[in-house]
């Protein structure tokens, strides 16, 4: 996707299957909607390759139209927030007619098929130690785009916050008293603090922070049966699934105990009957 710095630039609106008078006369159609709207024929808004000489994936049709009237929307309304001039322009985009959209989506499915085009180009230059680190590259980038999406989760379903050492207890609560003019300073002058504390002084945020562990172990302990009941097993900790495995494995054992203890005193009760008859 093309940086929001290029909003100036225009849609290129020409196509095999468009020639400029009739994208012209769907433009005109389209600012009688949106009054002072300016589009520009025949530049592409997608950056020709990113730092490693790849090309960049084109924008889709709505982010170039968001491009387009980005700029417009902000003059006229200077002070509104970056969050509410992207609402508004989507709230636009809703309004527009198939008709009116379609230069956008032709121009966008251009720099689509041309981007392929690149793309093939460049990956047919890479060497296969290349091919291997841009692999590699992606298999990480995917792995830390899991692990952010699985925290959000985390959060939204309310896992308990780990519990926090002493040290981090301690800066919490002085951190408002560090003496310094940026956060590195500040760190590191309560790190010398910290170090000077009396031991009865830091036993108070070692107790602090003890009180800390049994929050968190009732809190998790809680926050896992919860997972159970609304069937996220998956969401457990290694530890706990495999100590909910070996009291199943108990259960299990103590059951089939009882069972065969059952099943041999009857079978003695049998044989004796059977003797005594």
């Amino acid at each position: 996707m093309a940086p929001f710095s290029l909003m100036t630039a225009g849609v290129s609106l020409l196509a095999k299957s468009f020639n400029v008078f009739s994208c012209t006369s769907i433009l005109a159609r389209s600012t009688r909607i949106l009054p002072a709207t300016y589009f520009s024929l025949g530049k592409s808004l997608s950056t020709s390759t990113s730092n490693d000489g790849r090309p960049k994936a084109p924008m889709n049709s709505y982010f170039r139209y968001l491009v387009e009237q980005k700029s417009f929307v902000v003059r006229q309304n200077p002070a509104m927030k970056q969050t509410e001039v992207n609402r508004k322009i989507g709230q636009q985009w809703s309004t527009l007619s198939p008709e009116q959209k379609r230069p956008f989506e032709v121009a966008a499915l251009r720099d689509r098929e041309q981007f392929k085009k690149d793309l093939e180009q460049y990956q047919a230059r890479l060497t296969p130690a290349q091919i291997e680190q841009k692999a590699e590259e992606r298999r990480q980038m995917l792995a830390k785009r899991n692990a952010k999406r699985k925290k959000r989760e985390l959060t939204s379903l309310g896992k308990p916050k780990r519990p926090r050492p002493s040290f981090m207890i301690f800066i919490s609560e002085q951190f408002d008293k560090a003496r310094g003019h940026n956060m590195v300073a500040k760190v590191l002058s309560m790190t010398d603090d910290w170090k000077r504390l009396l031991t009865y002084q830091k036993q108070v945020y070692i107790q602090l922070a003890e009180d800390d562990v049994v929050r968190y172990k009732n809190e998790m302990r809680s926050w896992e049966n919860h997972m159970v009941e609304i069937g996220r097993v998956d969401l457990l900790r290694e530890k706990t699934i495999a100590d909910r495995k070996r009291a199943a494995k108990k259960v299990t054992g103590a059951k089939q105990t009882t069972t065969g203890r059952k099943t041999a005193a009857a079978k003695s009760t049998a044989a004796k009957k059977s003797t005594d008859g």
